[in-house]
Parts: C-alpha cells; structure tokens; sequence
C-alpha cells in the first residue's frame, strides 16, 4: 500500500515519513507533501490508499483537501492531525468518513493505531469486492450470462434492430443507452497461469467485479470474457453530455484497476483502451482495432495503459506497401542494420493487423520474403538456416510460421534475434530515449507546467508507465529531478544575475514567490538573497 503525509511544517513531514515502522504494516511507500495542492498532483499520479494530513494549513485546509480527494477517489482513507482540539473540526473531519482525528503529537500507539485501522478497513473493502464467494455466487447466476452472451454477439458482429437492442438492453436491466461507449480490453498476465486448470472462471469474475466496483461510480460496466482470453468491458459514463476530461478519468480508474488487482489477486494486468465510439452501431469495429493493438505489441511490454487511436480500415485488396519500401528487408539484413531490420518487420506485421487482418495470402506473402531473405543470409555467411536456427526451423517446414499474423511476428523476430546474437552489442534502449526526450523537454519549458501529466503527453506515454520508466533509468523520481533542476536554475541565476528573486521564481516555475522561498530555505537552509549575498 502507499501513503501520503502532507503539512505545511516540513519537519513534521520529514519526521514522521521517516523515523515511523511504517513497513511493518505493510506500507510500501511514503510520499511527502508540503502543501494540500502538492499532495493533489501526487494523489493524481499515484496509487495512495492513505492520507495523513494536517487540519490548518496555507491556502486549503486539511479539511478542504479531503473533500477534494473524496471528489477524486472515495475509497482513498484520511487520518487527520490538528494541534487544536476544535469540536468543529473534529465533527467534519467525521461528517468526511475520516478514519481518526488526532491531536499533535499523537503517541505511536495512536499514529500507528489508526493507519492500521485504515489498513483493516481497506483489506476488508477490497475483500469482499473480491472474495471468491461472491463471484461463485455471480458465477452460478444465469443473468452475467445471458448479458455476457449478448455483449459476445455484438462484439463479433451480430446484427440487431434497434427495437431488438432497447428489448434485450432492457429485459437483462443493462443501464446503457443509445450513444456514446468505449471499449477497454484486458489481458491477464503469466502470473494467473497457475489458474488455468484450476479456478481460472472464478479470477476472471473477481477482476471483472472490482472493475464494476472502480468504475462504477462514474459509469455503466458491462464486461465479459471474450474467446481470445481478454476481459472486455463496455463503458459508458452516467453523466448525459460532455464530461470534462474523460479520457484522463478512464485511464486513472484503469491504472487503479491495475494496482487492486496485483494487490489482493497477486497477478498483473495489461490494459488497452478505445476512443469513443456510438454504441451500438461502431461497438464490433472497434473491438477488432482494439485486439488488433493487442496483438501489435510484441517482446515483454506489459502492464501497460494505452489508448489506441481510430484507424481506418482499408479494402480486403491491394498490395502490402511497409514490404518493399527502400531500404528492403534482405538490404537491412546484409548491412547488419539489425534495429532498422527489427523496425521493418514490425511495420510489416503491423501493416497485415491494420489493413488485412483477415488475409491469409498477405500474411504468406510477407511471410516467403522474410524468410527467403534469412535463407540469403545465412547461404552469404556460409551457413545453412538449419544449423542456424535449429528446432525454430520446424515453424517454417511445416508452415505454422505464416498460419497467423501473431506466428508470422513472434517466429521472425525470434529468428531475427538470433541471427544479430553475438553481432552487435549496441542494442537501442527505448527507455533511455524516453527518459532524454523528457529531460529536454523539461529543461526547455521549466517556465511553463512541466507536471508528470504534461511529460508524459509530450512523450506519448501513460503517467503512471512514464514515472515508472523514469524511476528505472535514474534511480529518481520525475518530481525529484524536476526540483533539482529548478534549484539548480535558481543557485545559477542568483549567481550571474542581478534579477529580482520573484522574477528567478517565475522562470523556473514557482508562480508563488513566497513558496518558492520556502522551498529553497527547506533545500539550503537559507533564503534566496542570503544565498545571493554569501555568494558575491
């Protein structure tokens, strides 16, 4: 679990984030926040299930923040910290479900008490969303079946009337209506293997409950098992109209998902998400381009996030075009341009799932030229593709290597894989790439709001995949590097500059010069101007 501590006074913060056994109550991680708007952009960006706060700070009151978390997450529980013993306070903070009001310096046994109250209350929440009985209970009911049946129709593309759509909608009490839905798909990862022969059903149902119980606050939930393995869910918000950043709604209660699930089920989850869409008309479409995505994404990526963008689908005729574009595949392979090789059969692969997914003779196409071009290969260097590849020339004598696209991909980048083993050392790291493109982004527009939401959008990457990239590459935080840079900038400025201290403030971010002082004084232990003055 995570937890955030947030007061205006740092040492009360830094104290106790640091020097409490949190990890003994199972607390994996605990952030910081010197303002109730600091803990907000964190609460945005990660998965807190606690919040400890303060009752009086600057500018919002722990108070005030707890209203704004319980707009945000309502299952989020807050421990509130005041020096004052206020029947008022205390009275909100319960009106609020606070979990404790405590009174400073609250005792260990106090502080601790109430985050393992919070704990407990958690643990219990989440059991019981996904507690075996009760999806052996959903499980045994004939209704999820009946809707589960019509949603599979649909997807495959069955045709109704729309009388026949409002009758069923209806008689299966299905809260959806004409208009607006999109489509999230799901895929369980390997760590639900060990199921497979044995309460696999019963996994599946739990997942597709905790989803109804996420989301189902902002909208309708409609999901099912489809025959490829994925948890499809339709979705449809509550609210009639325009809701204000919906997409950025989706993929935090998506991300949310993700963690429940890994928390109480031990098992991860790789999630893709489809553009809006009218339902029912557009629903059969945009699930073949949303498990058309799935499959384009190859190698180890997974729990992942993404939101797939409307594609069109051309005719079932016409040449392949990613194929033969200059370079050619054999040239790539004979200047040993192993990455541009890798991008090529990618694109190709890609190219069979966005324009002719149902064509077996594209896919035989691509598949004999790739393969011609090994062949050419190996015969140049003197070697023969058997003794090269070894069991994995099996797929392409009995030609199970171009019976699918997904085949076609998984079997020409393993040969290609082996073919470049032992050839070239500098293997292109797409995460150094991201983590470069987000540290000039941010150094360029430091002025401006550089926030995880908006590196993450520079980058085209889901916040929560980006930070954790980040964190990967750096051994840092985005948050971290994003204030040192800022300090940095600012010990420079004052340095070689005669500019005013709120004019420093502004350039690298701070639009409140006062917090900007605070912040630094907490950095260096002096203000600004005394910096300047010792540095003369």
């Amino acid at each position: 679990m995570q937890m955030i501590i947030v007061d205006d006074e740092a040492h009360w913060v830094d104290n106790l984030s640091m020097t409490k056994p949190w990890h003994t109550l199972g607390i994996e991680h605990v952030h910081k926040a010197y303002s109730a708007h600091e803990a907000l952009q964190i609460i945005d960006t990660h998965p807190i299930d606690i919040v400890i706060s303060d009752i009086l700070m600057p500018e919002m009151t722990g108070i005030e923040l707890i209203e704004r978390i319980r707009i945000r997450d309502k299952r989020i529980k807050c421990i509130i910290l005041s020096g004052h013993s206020d029947f008022e306070f205390a009275k909100k903070a319960v009106q609020h479900k606070a979990v404790d009001y405590l009174l400073k310096p609250p005792t260990d046994i106090e502080l601790l008490g109430a985050v393992k109250a919070a704990i407990d209350q958690l643990n219990l929440e989440w059991e019981t969303v996904s507690s075996f009985e009760r999806t052996q209970h959903t499980l045994r009911e004939n209704l999820p079946l009946l809707r589960g049946q019509l949603l599979l129709d649909a997807l495959k593309g069955h045709r109704m009337s729309a009388d026949e759509w409002s009758r069923k909608l209806d008689n299966y009490g299905l809260p959806f209506n004409y208009g607006e839905c999109a489509l999230m798909l799901v895929r369980m990862e390997e760590e639900f293997g060990q199921y497979r022969n044995n309460g696999q059903p019963l996994i599946e149902y739990a997942i597709i409950n905790m989803a109804e119980e996420i989301m189902g606050e902002y909208m309708e939930v409609w999901g099912v098992k489809e025959e490829h393995g994925y948890l499809v869910f339709l979705l449809q918000f509550k609210e009639q109209g325009s809701v204000i950043g919906k997409e950025t709604i989706l993929e935090k209660l998506s991300s949310q998902l993700q963690y429940k699930v890994k928390q109480f089920l031990k098992g991860s989850l790789s999630i893709v998400i489809t553009e809006w869409f009218q339902f029912p008309e557009q629903l059969s479409e945009h699930f073949r381009q949303a498990s058309s995505y799935f499959r384009q994404i190859v190698g180890d990526e997974r729990e992942f996030v993404m939101r797939v963008s409307n594609l069109e689908h051309n005719a079932t005729q016409g040449p392949l075009g990613a194929l033969y574009l200059p370079p050619t595949f054999i040239n790539l392979l004979e200047a040993g341009r192993w990455e541009a090789a890798e991008e090529k059969l990618l694109a190709v692969c890609a190219e069979l799932d966005e324009k002719w997914f149902g064509s077996w003779e594209h896919c035989m196409e691509a598949g004999f030229l790739i393969s011609a071009s090994f062949t050419h290969l190996a015969h140049r260097n003197g070697h023969t593709l058997v003794s090269l590849l070894g069991s994995d020339i099996e797929p392409l004598q009995n030609g199970d290597a171009f019976s699918s696209i997904s085949k076609l991909r998984m079997w020409s980048l393993g040969v290609l894989s082996k073919l470049k083993e032992g050839t070239s050392n500098e293997i292109k790291d797409i995460r150094s790439l991201y983590v470069k493109k987000t540290q000039e982004f941010a150094d360029k527009n430091l002025h401006l709001d550089v926030s995880l939401r908006v590196l993450a959008d520079h980058v085209n990457l889901h916040p929560t995949h980006l930070s954790k990239i980040y964190k990967i590459e750096t051994g840092e935080g985005i948050s971290d590097y994003i204030a040192h840079l800022r300090m940095e900038r600012a010990c420079h400025s004052l340095k070689t500059s005669n500019k005013k201290v709120y004019e420093i403030s502004m350039e690298i971010g701070y639009m409140d010069p006062a917090y900007f002082i605070k912040v630094f004084k907490r950095q260096f232990g002096v203000t600004p101007q005394e910096y300047r003055d010792s540095n003369k």
